[in-house]
């Protein structure tokens, strides 16, 4: 096992770097593992060594880990200035927006359909019973949401302290 700064841009050299088209959208998604699908989805400011790391825990743990890039630099060590930029323009993104107005309750934001679909493409690639989902943080809400989906049987909510 190869120990990694977490104090350092992480360059994911160990994950398959996949384009995904889903729903007309494409997205990078990083790809590690064997066995039954989890979906990690990153928390602010985007996927960092800590949540490479705890997605390479999940990997080692037996399962194919799903990481799909949300926001921000893959993989970077983010500066509050970075980090805040990502935040402001996550915050104000149609794409995250569940509730863009009026006569709109109960809709899912784009970025949770495209989510589901890629839960669906997990589960049909790796088979099993169901998809794990983990939502860090501010993710942590889709990861439940996407329970609202056939595919996903687990979600999990993280909060942190470094993942």
């Amino acid at each position: 096992m190869t120990t990694r700064s977490m104090k350092e841009d992480d360059s994911l050299d160990d994950f398959s770097h996949r384009e995904i088209t889903l729903d007309g959208v494409a997205k990078t998604v990083h790809v590690a593992g064997s066995g039954p699908a989890v979906i990690v989805m990153t928390e602010m400011p985007g996927i960092s060594p800590h949540v490479a790391r705890f997605s390479r825990w999940v990997r080692d743990a037996g399962f194919t880990v799903y990481m799909p890039s949300l926001f921000g630099r893959d993989g970077a060590v983010a500066n509050a200035d970075e980090g805040a930029e990502v935040f402001r323009r996550a915050c104000v993104s149609a794409e995250f927006r569940a509730f863009a107005g009026k006569g709109v309750a109960n809709q899912s934001s784009p970025v949770t359909q495209w989510l589901r679909s890629l839960a669906r493409l997990a589960h049909q690639e790796c088979a099993g019973p169901g998809v794990g989902a983990s939502g860090m943080w501010w993710t942590g809400n889709v990861a439940l949401s996407l329970m609202l989906g056939a595919a996903v049987w687990g979600p999990v909510v993280a909060g942190g302290g470094g993942v």
